[in-house]
């Protein structure tokens, strides 16, 4: 063991006695900083995805059938026809402590170790590894002004680090400030309350591009094909996206 690793092991030690914390998912007590506000046994329990899973080859859709390895590239739900980015992939299933630590993300502007590896190891598979640029999906002025920064920038330079690609979160922009989409609502809903949300203020800037664009929850995928339809509108060649989290089915 190395003597950074001894001297991190020592330090999360002391601090989990002198100021101990609550996991937030089950209350019992978090080891380490690297796993943020959930404990060990949390993450564990929380469904990761490895890239191994059978998943729609556009939208990243969980299959849970059975399927020879030939034919995993041909899988597709058939839900996300419409939808205008290329391809999206997620880090997990939005429960546990990937839920945990969205939740606070929107809170506190902390990517959490375990969730800044999550997001590195699904940037390094295809057909994200296509990307030649980061794009952050964008909140609305006010709503960006009400919080202080936005969750969806801080995971895309966190993305960053790891792939060293440029990240522009200036380009795309939210026009619309709509309503927090409510539980309950089906994907028509969604997608008719972001329309025309969403607009690109530099074209030179993403013609040519293969964006990446970053967000912390893919529920229906009705706001990060808005904003690829933007992007691709304003000359981008492909658009994939990368999420935290998505729920397990939908």
């Amino acid at each position: 063991m190395s003597l950074s690793a001894l001297a991190s092991q020592l330090y999360d030690a002391t601090l989990a006695i002198v100021y101990p914390q609550a996991c937030a998912v089950c209350g019992d007590s978090v080891e380490s900083r690297a796993g943020g506000i959930a404990c060990a046994l949390c993450w564990e329990a929380t469904p990761l995805l490895s890239g191994s899973e059978i998943l729609c080859g556009k939208c990243g859709r969980i299959s849970h059938g059975k399927i020879a390895d030939e034919k995993r590239e041909q899988v597709h739900c058939g839900f996300c026809d419409d939808d205008a980015f290329t391809a999206a992939r997620s880090c997990g299933v939005y429960e546990g402590a990937l839920r945990a630590s969205l939740l606070e993300l929107k809170r506190k502007p902390q990517v959490p170790q375990r969730l800044a590896s999550l997001l590195a190891a699904a940037c390094r598979r295809p057909p994200l590894t296509e990307s030649t640029m980061i794009v952050p999906v964008p909140l609305h002025p006010e709503r960006q002004h009400e919080r202080g920064f936005n969750q969806a920038a801080i995971l895309a330079r966190s993305v960053a680090k790891f792939n060293g690609l440029p990240v522009d979160d200036h380009s795309l922009v939210r026009l619309i400030h709509t309503n927090r989409h409510r539980t309950g609502m089906d994907a028509r809903a969604r997608r008719e309350s972001v329309a025309g949300a969403f607009a690109v203020k530099r074209r030179r800037s993403v013609q040519g591009q293969r964006i990446l664009l970053v967000d912390d929850v893919f529920t229906t995928g009705a706001t990060v094909s808005a904003c690829s339809a933007a992007l691709i509108a304003a000359g981008a060649e492909k658009v994939f996206v990368l999420t935290a989290a998505r729920p397990q089915t939908y």
